[in-house]
């Protein structure tokens, strides 16, 4: 199964930062939110691939995060496993630079059922949103 290393990403305004997935037929997901991270590679730990997926995506570098939870996504076209990490960075939403997708956003997470979010991240967005911890 695929593994997939994704961040909840707060910047230092208390945004959850996402980004617009470009709209191209051959991506999954086309013109979905997401948030930033992305497929393990082979060799790498679920970690070591969250701060090379930010480092490619945002070119920030991360050194303090946690695991919040795994979940497993067997019903998708691929199906894997996100582990999903919790990340809070010293920048705001505005001073990034997106290097993938189409647009970069920061976010109340109180407003994350406006937006149409890749694969399982809604429900894995409104169970944190539930959990206590935000």
């Amino acid at each position: 199964m695929t593994r997939i290393a994704t961040a909840l990403l707060f910047d230092r305004n208390h945004q959850l930062l996402i980004y617009l997935r470009d709209n191209k037929p051959e991506i999954s997901f086309p013109n979905h939110w997401d948030l930033f991270g992305g497929h393990v590679e082979a060799g790498e730990t679920p970690e070591q691939a969250l701060v090379r997926e930010l480092k490619e995506e945002l070119n920030i570098h991360i050194d303090k995060y946690s695991l919040y939870k795994t979940f497993e996504s067997p019903n998708e076209a691929r199906p894997n496993t996100k582990f999903v990490f919790l990340v809070h960075i010293p920048e705001a939403a505005n001073e990034l630079t997106l290097y993938e997708g189409q647009y970069l956003k920061g976010i109340d997470l109180s407003e994350r059922a406006d937006y149409t979010f890749a694969n399982i991240l809604g429900q894995i967005l409104d169970e944190y949103a539930q959990s206590g911890l935000v």
